[in-house]
């Protein structure tokens, strides 16, 4: 594996470490994953640029008291400073409201740009194929 794929899957596996550690997910969290024109597709909403994504996850990771993400089967791709990830996702929620687990899979669909600080999500979407469990409701 060479450095770049290496560093990109890197990334992009301390991201999802990062939803399930339950930090501020605030601008700092969102700078070291995000460029600041970011744009995100999932089941919690569009949203675009850095501090959106940072209120969009902030909303949707509060509706839960635990989770566990898993990501596998990475596809990268890079293109000189440009970069795309493709991969699968398991999630695993604990419901905040106590009314059980929530499971999803599905597939990661991400853009990446290598800035001074690193490789950055530019676009992260998410497409869900199957659920099981009570969603939660979002607000």
């Amino acid at each position: 594996m060479d450095t770049d794929t290496a560093d990109i899957t890197r990334l992009f596996d301390r991201y999802l470490r990062s939803l399930d550690d339950r930090g501020a997910f605030d601008d700092a969290w969102a700078a070291a994953f995000f460029t600041e024109d970011a744009t995100t597709s999932t089941p919690a909403g569009d949203v675009r640029g850095r501090a959106a994504v940072a209120a969009n996850v902030r909303m949707a990771m509060g509706l839960f008291d635990r989770t566990v993400h898993f990501g596998s089967g990475y596809l990268v791709e890079v293109d000189g400073d440009r970069a795309t990830l493709l991969g699968n996702q398991l999630s695993t929620h604990v419901l905040a409201d106590g009314s059980g687990l929530f499971l999803s899979g599905g597939r990661t669909e991400n853009e990446l740009v290598r800035t001074p600080d690193g490789w950055r999500l530019s676009r992260s979407d998410l497409r869900i194929a199957w659920t099981q469990g009570n969603p939660p409701v979002l607000p």
